[in-house]
């Protein structure tokens, strides 16, 4: 019987493992649950299905039902690199025309999404200073100057560091971004050499302006790159975005707040509050910077049920048509 067959093919595979490739006890037991698992979809195949009558197809087939079910990209991948490893070992043993399990992949892992702080959350870690600091110190000021401005428009991490104080351009420098106050505009270059203009909310500027008040006690120089930037570090250098992410991680820790919060946790709550609050993704895109509107939709976490009630509000064939 062609199952007694495909189980004696399992039994002297795991044997190999143990006496050719010496693997674990754990590890042999991993295949083997795995190959059953092989074993179980082919018999769906029919009764007197054979392993060497397996195809590509197949095993195309049998990873889709095993996504079906609910299994994770993890584990499926696992499932496949066993059953590849084993008709390598059968086409040893007897002739296939090539290995059914080459070239299928697993689906794609989804990308987890950064995650968006509390509307709250956010609103508290960018409008107070850390509790036993001097708010008034440059420190202080500079930082919350960066953090209201990261949440209030939403900039990548790279575009904060490279603002300057006004737009200078000079022998070999042009800026790459800067604060226009009298518009309460930033100006940024974002990926693609892509220019674009997003709005500073009042308590954004109003901290800017605070930190400008000292920031001319940091400098060093008059010229060159660290004197057009708008943050600078104690030393008087341009802000790194390295620096900008340890001071951020370490106020959230000093305020109690939970999250692993990094300045793209910021650009994720600014896109996902104006999100919730306005429903414009087109809108938001733009201030974002993102070329494509597929890339808005998978940052952001606004769900379904929100989007069906922007819909129901918003489109003029949304009603319901009566008695329906």
């Amino acid at each position: 019987m062609s199952g007694d067959s495909n189980q004696a093919y399992l039994k002297g595979y795991l044997d190999s493992l143990t006496s050719q490739r010496q693997l674990s006890p754990h590890t042999i037991s991993n295949y083997g649950r795995d190959l059953a698992e092989l074993a179980t979809l082919t018999q769906t195949l029919g009764d007197n299905w054979r392993f060497a009558a397996v195809t590509h197809f197949h095993i195309r087939k049998f990873a889709a039902q095993l996504h079906a079910r609910g299994l994770n990209a993890r584990s499926i991948a696992r499932k496949l690199s066993a059953w590849r490893s084993f008709f390598e070992w059968l086409s040893e043993q007897t002739t296939l025309p090539s290995n059914p399990v080459a070239g299928v992949k697993a689906p794609k892992r989804a990308k987890p999404l950064p995650k968006a702080l509390a509307a709250d959350d956010a609103i508290r870690l960018v409008s107070n200073a850390s509790p036993g600091a001097d708010s008034g110190s440059t420190i202080a000021l500079c930082n919350q100057a960066m953090f209201e401005l990261l949440y209030s428009s939403g900039l990548r991490v790279s575009e904060l560091a490279g603002l300057d104080e006004r737009y200078t351009r000079q022998a070999g420098f042009e800026s790459a971004g800067w604060i226009d106050f009298e518009a309460g505009e930033v100006m940024v270059t974002g990926k693609g050499n892509k220019r674009r203009t997003v709005p500073v909310g009042q308590p954004a500027m109003q901290a800017i302006e605070a930190w400008l008040a000292l920031r001319a006690t940091l400098l060093k120089s008059s010229t060159g790159d660290d004197a057009c930037a708008l943050f600078l570090t104690e030393r008087g250098t341009r802000m790194s975005p390295r620096v900008i992410q340890l001071r951020l991680k370490n106020h959230a820790r000093a305020l109690g707040i939970p999250s692993d919060v990094h300045p793209h946790v910021l650009r994720h709550s600014f896109a996902s509050h104006l999100l919730q609050g306005s429903g414009d993704l087109r809108a938001v895109q733009e201030m974002l910077g993102h070329a494509s509107i597929a890339a808005t939709q998978v940052y952001t976490s606004l769900d379904f049920q929100r989007l069906a009630q922007v819909y129901d509000a918003a489109h003029p064939r949304a009603k319901k048509i009566p008695g329906k």
